[in-house]
């Protein structure tokens, strides 16, 4: 059984638990043939990985990602890296002023610093079907009443190989109920419930990554075709109850 924490870790814990993970991504990629000689970047953040750089075959970073999501301690592998010498096309949906990398295109319903294109994110998206390549929604989704339409809106935009990454607070944290613009509240096995409990016929996605802290909760999604394999029981049990 996947164990929750009820308070977050404090901020000298963060700087140690990120300095573990450094000193152990380190250690794996130096003695891991696969690994060394990938010019990808891995930088961690209070449990976050973000990944940059470059690799020349999309397996190569789908396997970055699976080994530095495998230390204890990562709650998220976020990646903006090149791929075969191509730019990743990555979206900041809902990002207001604050983008999670500069050079992101910014989705918001409201005009800010920042925002590329005002959208209504309960709606449409105005981007191209297969047209993206990682996809943010951080501390967007506890705002929808209905946040199902843009988790499949977030399906037809993405690539094959894609990723949905997901952070929004904890219901068990004050964070999730302190902001009166919080119509939503989450958890963990929301992530599950999407991914395994959606209706024949809908958007089908497969957990990379999910975690919660005691403040937030994370998620890595990758879309599955419709007629792709799910996730396995074993790898379920790797984050959900």
């Amino acid at each position: 059984m996947v164990a929750l924490a009820l308070t977050p870790p404090s901020a000298e814990r963060l700087r140690a638990v990120d300095e573990f993970l450094a000193e152990a991504w380190t250690d794996q990629a130096r003695h891991d043939d696969r690994l060394r000689d990938l010019a990808v970047e891995v930088r961690f953040d209070r449990g976050v990985a973000h990944l940059t750089g470059e690799v020349g075959e999309p397996d190569d970073l789908r396997l970055v990602r699976d080994r530095v999501g495998r230390l204890a301690g990562v709650l998220a592998v976020w990646c903006r890296v090149r791929v075969g010498g191509r730019d990743p096309v990555v979206v900041d949906l809902g990002c207001g002023p604050t983008k999670q990398w500069p050079g992101n295109l910014g989705l918001d319903i409201f005009p800010a610093p920042g925002v590329d294109a005002v959208a209504d994110l309960s709606s449409t998206l105005p981007l191209a079907d297969d047209s993206v390549d990682v996809l943010f929604t951080v501390h967007i989704l506890e705002h929808l009443i209905d946040f199902l339409p843009l988790v499949d809106e977030a399906h037809r935009v993405l690539r094959p190989g894609g990723v949905l990454h997901v952070m929004s607070p904890w219901w068990g944290h004050v964070n999730a109920v302190a902001d009166p613009t919080h119509v939503r509240l989450l958890d963990v096995q929301t992530i599950k419930g999407i991914c395994t409990q959606r209706p024949p016929g809908t958007p089908r996605w497969y957990p990379l990554h999910a975690g919660c802290d005691g403040a937030s909760i994370f998620a890595d999604l990758t879309p599955l075709p419709p007629d792709a394999d799910g996730p396995s029981p074993s790898h379920l049990a790797r984050f959900f109850a």
